[in-house]
């Protein structure tokens, strides 16, 4: 594999390019929102919880068709697909917990976002700091940088909006990619390289809390990123670990500021009821940030999956750290529960 050539795919694409397109939205029918409804109600009617539902349980007869063709474009188009206007304030968080997770039903299979075993979370600030050794974005108010999540498919679905801020923003990774190749060779070829990754936390009883992994990698004819700087710098805080080069510190450098430029990637802000998925392996993304409102139940709050799903790539034995079977439609990708079970809710985000 020459890591110095650019990739030829549909998921390489410019933020200014894709605001100016729709095919990567799909804007709910009324028809559409009835048969959510309905699926709802039988899922309601058979005494179904998140614990015990089913895709049969939620039946979609019509929208399953529409969520087949986003999991194609998932993986073989933009890697971006972008649902709008059901109407999540006509609904109880609880109900809407129990709507997304029917839809995810229909796309793949939910994996564990963390050491508590979250298979569905929540995206909300609880004061968390992510420049601690154990900080997670997904529970602060603070800016994100760019990166990509630890599973094939992310998704969010969005309850409520914050204050002001908030902005999510998206970019390709393939055309990242793309813009180092032309502009330095030498710096993509090191992200090719395996770089020492925190586990922030993650690890089982005995493991090292670090483990290696490169950002890019090339597989069958298939890319794919995986990029979260903090966690790699996180790891430098173990003295046993090699210190980061200044190749390596540069290629990172080229690649925030390639990632951070608006010719490369969109902004857009989220609506209740919107719910975003993403294709990890060709996507970053980040979040600006936000300033919450006062009373609780009117706080930003986002449902996350992370989804493991049946038309995923195959992956190089080089990512196997995280995605611990690299077979194409293999049951992989999060990090594996340490409490010894699993839950719909992420801790001390009650409210």
């Amino acid at each position: 594999m020459d890591g110095n050539a650019t990739i030829e795919s549909r998921a390489d694409w410019r933020g200014p390019e894709i605001t100016k397109r729709q095919d990567w939205i799909h804007r709910f029918s009324a028809a559409e929102i009835v048969e959510l409804e309905g699926a709802y109600a039988t899922a309601c009617r058979r005494g179904k919880t998140l614990a015990t539902l089913t895709a049969e349980d939620f039946p979609l007869p019509s929208l399953g068709a529409v969520f087949e063709r986003a999991l194609d474009e998932l993986e073989n188009g933009l890697g971006i697909r972008h649902f709008r206007g059901f109407p999540a304030l006509n609904y109880s968080k609880e109900a809407l917990r129990l709507i997304y997770w029917g839809i995810g039903k229909h796309l793949g299979t939910a994996v564990s976002q963390s050491r508590d075993g979250e298979l569905l979370g929540d995206v909300r600030d609880v004061g968390a700091d992510i420049n601690t050794p154990t900080g997670r974005g997904y529970r602060s108010n603070q800016e994100l940088i760019f990166h990509a999540d630890s599973c094939d498919v992310v998704g969010l679905m969005v309850l409520r909006t914050a204050q002001s801020g908030g902005l999510s923003k998206v970019a390709s990774s393939v055309a990242v990619h793309n813009e180092i190749a032309r502009q330095r060779p030498d710096l993509l070829e090191t992200l090719y390289e395996p770089f020492v990754w925190s586990w922030q936390g993650g690890e089982g009883p005995g493991d090292k809390a670090y483990y290696m992994q490169p950002v890019f990698s090339r597989h069958r004819g298939k890319f794919s990123c995986r990029y979260i700087r903090p966690h790699i710098e996180s790891a430098q805080r173990f003295p046993e670990v090699p210190r980061l080069s200044a190749r390596q510190i540069a290629a990172m450098d080229l690649l925030d500021q390639i990632v951070r430029d608006e010719a490369f990637h969109f902004s857009m802000m989220f609506e209740p009821g919107d719910i975003q998925f993403l294709n990890n392996h060709v996507c970053l993304h980040s979040r600006t940030a936000f300033e919450d409102w006062p009373e609780p139940d009117q706080r930003r709050h986002l449902l996350r999956m992370w989804l493991s799903v049946a038309n995923s790539r195959e992956l190089s034995p080089l990512m196997s750290a995280i995605y611990r079977d690299q077979h194409a439609g293999a049951l992989r990708g999060g990090f594996p529960s340490r409490t010894g079970g699993y839950r719909y809710e992420t801790p001390g985000s009650a409210g």
